[in-house]
């Protein structure tokens, strides 16, 4: 499986947490994102890892927020970019993405009007983590999230 990262790369900072994560976890992060605009770090888990790295009850991820002493959020990585998208909005349900090759962009679709918000996420994380993730890893800008035509009830 090829990782593809387009933009940024892996500072000191971000090479030390994702070795973090592994001692901890033992799981693979392919990349790493140290927002700090939403005190947290991001990772991208290679597939098939999420388990490990999340841990019996998320015990994992308790332990490394302890040591980072940061808020972790864990993305899985997936190849095709609806996949990848899907990944960072879960347990949100999407309709589906819009393509714009034109002007390099996508909109992400959700079912329900309820949801939304939940993508949006306190403050616009969930939507900037969206945009970091989607940027460095396919090259796209995510223009917004909108309701999937003809699903507005909610």
């Amino acid at each position: 499986m090829m990782y593809r990262m387009l933009e940024g790369t892996l500072g000191f900072k971000e090479r030390r947490y994702i070795e973090e994560l592994r001692i901890l976890t033992g799981s693979t992060a392919v990349d790493c994102v140290s927002d700090d605009r939403f005190d947290r770090v991001i990772y991208v888990i290679k597939p098939g890892d999420m388990g490990l790295a999340i841990g019996r009850g998320g015990e994992n991820i308790r332990k490394l927020q302890k040591v980072l002493g940061r808020k972790i959020e864990l993305v899985e990585y997936a190849e095709d970019l609806e996949s990848f998208i899907r990944n960072i909005f879960k347990p949100i349900p999407l309709a589906g993405i819009e393509l714009e090759r034109e002007w390099n962009s996508i909109d992400v679709l959700v079912e329900k009007k309820g949801d939304l918000g939940i993508a949006i996420g306190k403050g616009g994380a969930n939507v900037e983590k969206a945009r970091i993730l989607v940027k460095r890893h396919f090259g796209l800008e995510i223009r917004g999230i909108r309701i999937a035509e003809g699903r507005r009830e909610g």
